[in-house]
């Protein structure tokens, strides 16, 4: 047997394969080849992808044939660097497992102990040449891991900024010499960096446009050597229910790339938290983690059928993760494309009822085959505004029919909000609406557009604006400044108020809240304790009534020395008034402004904005 083996051997060595023989005589030989997770492929005898080895016994054991169930045909296994060729023998009842020994025979014919078999082997366990082609699957090398530094602001004191803090997250290449990331990814951003799956180097990248509402980010790298032997990712098509998803990204708990696999569980219109807006998105059970975000989402063709954005915590819900959608995706990059920034997804800027019951319907002059919803309220800012009237019934947008529970068909067996047909339109197209006034049906046109709120969310300006007037403090009320001075649970703790001016509509498009944020001392105010005049909405100046900050501004920057006084009334359930002496002002500003770091009576944008209007006035 040894005569014969080293025969064989010395074939395997001649053909360039450096080759060990093995022969055992009792059950070492099996555990030997489970451990190295020896197992066949049908119609190919592969196993794991090593090195080769020939494996023939008359009665091998139950374990292995477990293994490799070709035994009889002599198939070839492949285990690690050196082949090895084993025979095995059957098991001896006199024979111990104490006795047990093994004669290992290299290439060569020098005799090696077990030891030296493994440690040959370890370089090759850790990478094969067909697994390193695998792994550097242009799908995987497409995705970076993005380094970001945030610059906050500081909404409660507008002329700081908070400290600066680090975070990483995952982008992908795309056509174009682009990239795709989240927007909060890179939300206030002093410096953003790449870096590409293998390589030690940080390449430095410019944030093109941002689209917030849809939460995503283009970005680019200048570096040419950054773009090397990239191959961007193709999109795909929306997946089905149940289809592959492959989540790919540099989540937290490591530093290389993780790759995660789920199912489609949902398409639905859903809440998207960065931008608070509500657009169509994928549901998914892959895991998504801090540092997944921006990630591709692949289908199994390997097209990315979307990008990572945001999960339920694990308090609230497990394994449910969301991703955007590949039509959600073009809309930002057509977009882009076409203007060279992002103006944001339309809306029809209307408040609609549910047309359910029966008797409502017969109120309206509703038929039994009318569906639609009904419009309740108008924002004075919409695209609806002076078209579409209170009362009216809604019936089709752009010819597809809306039910009366405000869903629309989707797919063959789904329907979704009708919101999502407004979603895939741009800013400025020309719609067409199909309408019941007064029992009879009409077709109008609307000019999509976005709509202006009175307390918008904030992110649109990198600096808040701020205007100081003697120690008095004024900003405009956005949802970070509620967040800043009332915490996360602002919508509990925040003045009635101010929560109210949330779900007002602004009748014109420059309307702003504008709040006394607090006093600081100085001889101007004494008298106003701070502890008392804080978060206080501005009504009038002088008895002018106040629209916006700007305007507040413009009637300070303006009081003649015909004005001694300047009056302020402020207040939430009843109103009070804060005067100051005018000629005390000045001096109090600049004390306040010294003593507190304040670069400027007001923010630079708005000081722009006043000189402006200051010069063009007569």
């Amino acid at each position: 047997a040894k005569a014969k083996a080293k025969a064989k051997a010395k074939a395997c060595l001649t053909r360039g394969r450096p080759t060990t023989t093995t022969t055992s005589r009792n059950k070492n030989t099996t555990s030997m080849l489970r451990t190295l997770g020896l197992g066949t492929r049908k119609g190919k005898g592969k196993g794991m992808g090593m090195g080769t080895t020939s494996i023939r016994s008359p009665h091998p054991p139950h374990s292995l044939r477990l293994c490799c169930r070709d035994w009889r045909e002599g198939k070839t296994f492949r285990l690690g660097a050196p082949l090895v060729q084993c025979r095995a023998k059957p098991n001896k009842r006199s024979q111990a497992a104490s006795n047990t020994q093994a004669e290992v025979t290299t290439g060569t014919g020098q005799e090696q102990e077990e030891w030296e078999v493994w440690a040959d082997q370890i370089n090759g366990l850790v990478e094969t040449a067909d697994q390193r082609n695998e792994m550097s699957s242009h799908l995987l090398d497409a995705v970076v891991k993005v380094y970001c530094l945030h610059s906050e602001p500081n909404f409660s004191l507008p002329w700081q900024r908070a400290r600066q803090y680090s975070s990483f997250s995952t982008g992908f290449i795309i056509e174009g010499r682009k990239l795709l990331t989240n927007a909060h990814s890179v939300a206030y951003h002093t410096q953003v960096k790449v870096k590409k799956r293998g390589d030690d180097r940080k390449y430095a990248a410019k944030v093109l446009s941002v689209c917030r509402e849809g939460d995503m980010a283009l970005l680019t790298v200048e570096d040419e050597d950054f773009w090397t032997e990239m191959v961007p990712l193709q999109f795909g098509p929306l997946p089905r229910l149940q289809d592959d998803a492959v989540v790919v990204g540099y989540p937290i708990g490591g530093d290389t790339i993780s790759v995660t696999s789920g199912v489609v569980s949902r398409i639905e219109v859903t809440s998207y938290v960065h931008g608070s807006r509500e657009l169509l998105g994928i549901q998914i059970d892959a895991a998504i983690n801090s540092g997944n975000s921006g990630g591709p989402v692949f289908d199994r063709n390997g097209t990315c059928v979307g990008i990572a954005f945001q999960s339920y915590d694990a308090d609230a819900a497990e394994n449910i993760g969301w991703i955007i959608p590949t039509p959600v995706v073009a809309h930002f990059l057509a977009e882009y494309g076409r203007r060279g920034t992002f103006p944001g997804f339309p809306v029809l800027g209307v408040y609609f009822q549910r047309l359910e019951s029966e008797a409502l319907r017969a109120k309206h002059g509703l038929k039994e085959d009318h569906k639609g919803i009904m419009i309740r309220a108008i924002e004075p800012t919409s695209c609806s505004h002076g078209v579409l009237k209170t009362g009216d019934v809604l019936l089709e947008f752009e010819g597809t029919e809306i039910a009366c529970d405000g869903t629309i068909p989707f797919r063959k067996g789904e329907r979704i909000q009708f919101g999502h047909l407004i979603s895939q339109r741009f800013i400025g197209d020309a719609a067409s609406v199909k309408i019941l006034r007064d029992g009879k049906v009409q077709e109008v046109t609307l000019k999509l557009g976005p709509v202006t709120r009175v307390v918008p969310l904030g992110m649109d300006v990198n600096d808040p604006p701020y205007l100081v007037v003697g120690g008095l403090v004024f900003t405009t009320v956005t949802v970070l400044y509620l967040r800043s001075e009332f915490g996360d649970d602002f919508e509990r703790n925040s003045p009635v108020k101010l929560l109210n001016a949330m779900y007002t509509m602004a009748e014109s498009e420059d309307r702003q809240v504008v709040v006394l944020s607090q006093v600081l001392a100085s001889d101007a105010t004494t008298g106003y304790d701070p502890d008392d005049f804080f978060n206080m909405r501005v009504h009038t100046f002088n008895g002018k009534p106040v629209k916006n900050l700007e305007e507040l501004a413009l009637l300070v920057t303006q009081c003649s020395e015909d004005d001694k006084y300047m009056e302020f009334e402020v207040g939430d359930h009843y109103k009070e008034l804060i005067v100051l002496d005018r000629n005390a002002v000045t001096k109090a500003t600049t004390d306040v402004m010294k003593q507190h770091s304040i670069p400027s009576p007001m923010s630079a944008e708005l000081l722009d904005h006043v000189k402006q209007k200051t010069e063009a006035s007569p």
